[in-house]
């Protein structure tokens, strides 16, 4: 992820999931490439503004 043109956030989540999700659950979506995007505030109030969503 690149905010303001500096990278905060580089990662690989197929990596991170290989042995299981944090949760122990299924997440059958996990493993696709095309779909919705879900953003998640864990509880928290969050408020996006001006998203832009680029294939690559």
């Amino acid at each position: 992820m690149i905010l303001n043109g500096e990278t905060i956030l580089d990662g690989d989540y197929l990596e991170a999931s290989k042995n299981g999700t944090l949760d122990d659950k299924d997440h059958p979506g996990l493993q696709r490439d095309r779909g919705h995007i879900g953003f998640l505030g864990h509880g928290d109030v969050v408020r996006f503004k001006n998203i832009r969503i680029k294939e690559l």
